[in-house]
């Protein structure tokens, strides 16, 4: 008796009701971590966007001659390293964890399990963040261009530690709209090459357009206050500039003028105008109680 053909397999993309399932099983699935691959993983995922950030603060090192969303544009597309980092070689990345109130809302994911995730992912992306800035400080790669790389740095956090709270909050509301997003489209991908092609357009976007990203901040910010601390006289001389020139640039603004209303700002348009608008849409019970509106 001949023996049953396989399945075929597919390699059309996946429509939005069964991304929604998927968003949700993987939901699942990183909230049931254990605390120290947890943790490794959200270190990791600290150090790509911190690589993503590293790029474009490079590739936008002495942009200025051209027109100002050209330059912007280029910022994202290489900042855009950092997702496809944590998507294809896997890493727990805070912002796109929000995607895990899909299986919140749908009673698979306990509320302390949800917080415990996020505050353990947060912490780790800090930590990989944080001391990738201090080696990339160590490295002196600020001096690079005459110290132009260094004073781009500078600038960069300097513009971001000037943000009032209510523009800082809500430029991180459409940050992680975006980034959320291209987490999701992801969903549907049947290959890595599918990933990587949708993942761009969206943090392209939301660095072109201006918008705040806390795991970015904990790389941008830390490593112009240790270049505004620490660098010598030769790179102020070279940059033709003081450290007194970036008043703005301090650690309380960095925390409390910046990760703090960004971060809210990255929960409100992850988990809420993506997460929570998806599992509406596709997840929650329909109206008589009796059956989910997508069949699982």
């Amino acid at each position: 008796m001949q023996a049953p053909l396989p399945a075929p397999i597919s390699f059309d993309s996946l429509v939005p009701p069964e991304m929604a399932n998927k968003a949700e099983d993987v939901g699942v699935k990183k909230a049931a971590l254990g605390f120290y691959r947890m943790f490794a993983l959200a270190v990791l995922a600290g150090a790509f966007i911190a690589m993503g950030a590293i790029f474009s603060t490079t590739a936008t090192t002495g942009g200025s001659a051209l027109p100002y969303g050209v330059t912007k544009v280029i910022g994202g597309l290489t900042f855009s390293l950092g997702l496809i980092l944590v998507v294809i070689a896997g890493a727990e990345l805070f912002t796109g964890n929000n995607l895990i109130v899909m299986a919140w809302a749908s009673r698979k994911v306990t509320t302390l399990a949800l917080v415990r995730n996020w505050v353990i992912v947060y912490l780790g992306n800090f930590a990989g963040s944080f001391l990738t800035a201090y080696m990339m400080y160590l490295s002196r790669q600020y001096t690079f261009s005459g110290g132009a790389l260094g004073l781009n740095a500078l600038n960069i956090a300097h513009a971001k530690t000037s943000l009032g709270f209510t523009q800082a909050l809500v430029l991180g509301i459409f940050c992680n709209a975006l980034v959320c997003l291209a987490v999701w489209l992801c969903m549907s991908a049947r290959s890595a090459v599918d990933r990587v092609f949708l993942v761009i357009p969206p943090i392209s976007a939301f660095v072109a357009a201006g918008f705040e990203h806390s795991i970015a901040n904990m790389y941008f910010i830390p490593v112009a206050l240790f270049i505004k601390a620490w660098a010598g006289a030769d790179f102020w001389t070279q940059a033709g500039k003081t450290a007194a020139d970036f008043p703005n640039l301090t650690w309380s603004n960095f925390f409390l003028a910046n990760l703090l209303p960004v971060t809210i700002g990255n929960i409100i348009g992850g988990a809420v105008m993506v997460g929570l608008a998806y599992w509406f849409i596709y997840l929650r019970p329909s109206w008589t109680g009796k059956q989910r509106m997508v069949e699982e």
